[in-house]
Order: C-alpha cells, then sequence, then structure tokens
C-alpha cells in the first residue's frame, strides 16, 4: 500500500512518517507543501492519501475538492485541528472519506487507514503494457520478451515500473532517485546509472535499438 502524506507540520509530519515506515508495511511519501501535494498525486499512483486541511500554497481540502473532480477514487484521509461538525461535514463534502482531529494517537491513524483500505479493495484487472516485443503487466509485475519472462531484482523492478508509467515523460535523475530509493537512502544517486545499466543489459535485444533513452545531462525515459 503506497501513501502520500501531506503534512507541513515539521515535527508530526517526521514522527508520523517514521512510525509508519517502521511499524507499518505501508510505503509513504511524506510532503509538506499543498502544491506538491497536488502534484504527486496527479503524477504517480498512491493506494489512499494523507491531507492536512491547512497545507502552505494549496490547502487540503482544494487538494481533495480538485482531485474527486478530476476522478481520483482512492481513499482520502483529512487531519485537522478544526473539530466542529460544520468543518467535518465540508470536509466529507470535499470527497474525504474520513476525519481525524489533531492531536491524535498514532494507533488511531494506522487503524483508520487499515480500514479505508479495506473499505476500498476492490480487484484489478490487469494492465499490460507493450512496448515493441516487450509485454509488462503491472498488475503481476512480469515482464516478458515473446511469452520468455525477463527476470529482474526489486529495485531492477521499481525503476522499469517508473519509467513505463511515465513513458514519453524525461525523468531527472534525482527524481528517478528520490522515487525508488527514497531520499533518505544511504546509497549515492549514482545508483541510477548503475541500474539503468543493468537493466539495459536484461531488456534489450541484442544488436537492437536500446528501450531507455539517455537525455545527456537530464536523465532518462522511455518513449511512447
Amino acid at each position: 500500500m503506497k501513501i502520500l502524506f501531506a503534512e507541513d507540520d515539521q515535527k508530526l509530519g517526521k514522527m508520523t512518517t517514521h512510525l509508519l515506515k517502521t511499524q507499518t508495511p505501508f510505503q509513504i511519501e511524506w510532503t509538506t507543501n499543498g502544491k506538491q501535494a497536488l502534484e504527486l498525486a496527479t503524477h504517480y499512483d498512491f493506494d489512499l492519501l494523507i491531507l492536512d486541511w491547512m497545507l502552505p500554497e494549496i490547502s487540503g481540502l482544494e487538494i481533495c475538492k480538485k482531485l474527486r473532480k478530476d476522478g481520483f477514487k482512492g481513499p482520502i484521509l483529512m487531519l485537522t485541528a478544526r473539530d466542529s461538525i460544520n468543518h467535518r461535514v465540508e470536509g466529507l463534502e470535499a470527497g474525504a472519506d474520513d476525519y481525524l482531529i489533531k492531536p491524535f494517537d498514532f494507533s488511531e491513524l494506522a487503524a483508520r487507514i487499515k480500514v479505508l483500505n479495506r473499505r476500498n479493495f476492490a480487484p484489478l484487472q490487469d494492465e499490460i503494457i507493450t512496448i515493441e516485443d516487450l509485454s509488462y503487466n503491472r498488475t503481476n509485475f512480469s515482464l516478458c520478451r515473446e511469452n520468455e519472462q525477463i527476470i529482474l531484482t526489486q529495485r531492477e523492478l521499481q525503476l522499469f515500473d517508473l519509467l513505463v508509467k511515465n513513458r514519453g515523460i524525461v525523468l531527472t535523475r534525482e527524481v528517478i532517485f528520490e522515487r525508488v530509493w527514497g531520499i533518505e537512502s544511504e546509497v549515492t544517486s549514482n545508483a541510477v546509472e548503475a541500474y539503468v545499466k543493468n537493466l539495459r543489459k536484461k531488456i534489450d535485444p541484442p544488436n537492437q535499438r536500446t528501450y531507455i533513452k539517455s537525455v545527456r545531462g537530464v536523465g532518462y525515459t522511455i518513449e511512447k
């Protein structure tokens, strides 16, 4: 389960992110800015959003309204210090699925996340992406060339999935590093180049074009 957590309180954000990473199986992406939260939620796949009501630049309430208008179907949990009935109703009418009042106990937050995940679970249809002779199933994360499976490591698969989801878009090395390894990773950003090289060895047909294109000084892309 991949969660976007938008909270501008540094102390609360760091503590909650740490607890979610160490005490739950969830993957967490934390941002302190409403504009960035909206961009992340728009361009990347998250299973659940946790939005603070009062975010800088764009409020959590406005993010919720915008995403619902644009067709986002995932669960949204709103965090706020506002505890009046009117505010709760306003948040729910904006499209939030649940509402948690600050300050909150971490165990309650974790429980609400699990409930929202169960409530919104539905069987997925296979999502197959075909790139020339490559066939990639994003439901079971299998990659084949002409019905022969290509075995990738977990990091290689994360890298390939990120590039495939954003094919036609040049992703910078910094973005790739943050999305695949995380900004708190102890490995260096040189890992991006090394993993791209290893991935190419596995997916590129001998003596033919490469699927992953390098953009000098910027990053990498898979063309549409």
